[in-house]
């Protein structure tokens, strides 16, 4: 026969054991990109579109390809209402300085224009291209200072 305390023991023990089990099942660390995260994403974004005002939303995402169709260069976007949201904006290092990312960055706001864009906004890191966004005339909204390892986070806009 089991002890009264016994019995609770191994009841508490089987308890934590299938927490544990439970947690160890649906909670799972990933180090690296994967499609679990792009999915969060994109429910990120689903979840802000459903409250903010009622605007049209669309992907406005320009990419310049060799002849072989590998990607060199790209510029990933969104419009909705009279915004321009740029979310990366990227040309292959041996590329930089040819014109590829001032031309994306001109058709992206030109087609801006064309679905009603008043505004544009982006952020960008101190390694990245702060000089390169203020050259195409974008005005700092704001940064923040000491931002982990990388120094600086600028935010910009520009009226187009």
């Amino acid at each position: 026969m089991i002890s009264k305390t016994l019995l609770e023991i191994r009841l508490n023990s089987l308890i934590d054991l299938r927490m544990f089990y439970f947690i160890s099942l649906y909670f799972r660390l990933e180090n690296k990109e994967s499609h679990k995260s792009q999915e969060i994403g994109n429910l990120i974004r689903v979840y802000n579109r459903s409250k903010r005002e009622e605007a049209e939303s669309e992907p406005l995402n320009l990419y310049v390809e060799d002849e072989k169709g590998n990607l060199l260069a790209g510029l990933i976007a969104e419009t909705f209402g009279n915004w321009l949201e740029i979310e990366y904006l990227f040309v292959k290092e041996e590329l930089r300085g040819q014109g590829i990312g001032s031309k994306l960055l001109q058709q992206a706001e030109s087609e801006a224009k064309n679905r009603n864009c008043c505004f544009a906004f982006v952020n960008t890191y101190q390694f990245q291209a702060p000089d390169f966004y203020q050259k195409h005339g974008y005005k700092e909204v704001f940064y923040l200072q000491d931002y982990l390892y990388i120094r600086q986070r600028y935010y910009y806009q520009k009226n187009l």
